[in-house]
């Protein structure tokens, strides 16, 4: 039972960083002389070697990728601190509904997400 505990530990955080990567990680299509990303888009100028950048949340698609990111990080964030007062506050045999909600509602944000990326 407690390797089985500390397997659902190890889950929640590995979700937790790969969220918390995916969503600020700065490059995620990158060609040419430029990267574009959730909140910004970069490019040189081949003439003088000067980074621009501008704001990638012009698009409504793109603000509702951008909410449901943050959506899918804070319902997962929830979800581990209501593992943790579940476990130790019920009873042996209970179970953990409420931190099945929370994190059921963070996977469908970030499928959301996925649906929302095909259109571009």
């Amino acid at each position: 039972m407690l390797l089985l505990l500390l397997g659902i530990i190890v889950l929640h955080v590995a979700v937790l960083v790969l969220l918390f990567v995916s969503t600020i990680v700065s490059q995620w299509i990158v060609g040419n002389g430029h990267s574009t990303d959730l909140w910004q888009n970069c490019s040189v100028l081949s003439s003088s070697n000067v980074l621009h950048c501008y704001s990638s949340s012009t698009n409504e698609w793109l603000q509702s990728v951008q909410a449901t990111m943050i959506l899918s990080v804070i319902f997962s964030v929830l979800s581990l601190f209501l593992f943790f007062c579940q476990l130790f506050t019920l009873t042996k045999g209970g179970r953990f509904y409420i931190t099945g909600i929370f994190q059921v509602l963070a996977e469908s944000n970030a499928g959301h997400m996925c649906s929302y990326c095909d259109y571009e």
